[in-house]
């Protein structure tokens, strides 16, 4: 998981204890739990929320400044996305590492030089998932070796064809969209 800020001083009427804390349910990714928490006022509260793994998320850049996309099925809305290489940490695995794999595995990359962009908490309301945000250059393509059952297309778009993508709600990916706006500040990209 990543590195959590620092509390301040200031910050204790807004935290809450946790009192006790069950699992509903343990499935092969995600676990779901319910917690009681003592609120900074001192009543009892329930919060339910799902324990995810952490992930990371890479934007690979050709030597053209095209970016790598993948779409991808994405069965809990029944349609396909437009999105970046992006995967789930494997136990005690550094998130480096996972991007990595990542890259080579969903888009068939090998990137010489890696830039954390930073991370993203993209369901803090009700989620533990971090997602760290890589940017990959110094590509070389070596194949992709897809999860047995992960079945995915890869293609390359231009910075300004993805932002014209989300402003025609064809990139709709919380974490792909931030990544963008995050990469293309760290290029200094202009229309």
């Amino acid at each position: 998981m990543s590195a959590e800020p620092p509390r301040g001083a200031d910050d204790a009427h807004l935290i809450e204890a946790r009192v006790s804390s069950e699992t509903v349910f343990q499935g092969s990714l995600l676990e779901v739990r319910r917690d009681t928490v003592r609120l900074p006022d001192g009543r009892l509260a329930k919060r339910e929320y799902i324990v995810h793994p952490g992930a990371v998320l890479v934007v690979p850049v050709l030597p053209d400044g095209r970016l790598v996309i993948e779409r991808q099925f994405r069965y809990p809305l029944g349609r396909v996305f437009i999105e970046f290489p992006a995967g789930k940490l494997e136990p005690d695995e550094p998130a480096l590492v996972t991007a990595q794999r990542e890259l080579i595995e969903e888009a068939g990359y090998a990137a010489e030089q890696w830039t954390r962009l930073g991370v993203i908490h993209p369901l803090l309301a009700y989620s533990t998932e971090a997602i760290d945000l890589y940017v990959a250059t110094g590509l070389t393509h070596v194949g992709a070796k897809l999860d047995d059952g992960e079945f995915l297309e890869i293609g390359t778009m231009s910075v300004g064809e993805m932002f014209a993508a989300v402003d025609r709600g064809l990139i709709t990916d919380a974490k792909t969209v931030t990544a963008l706006c995050l990469y293309a500040r760290h290029v200094g990209y202009r229309e």
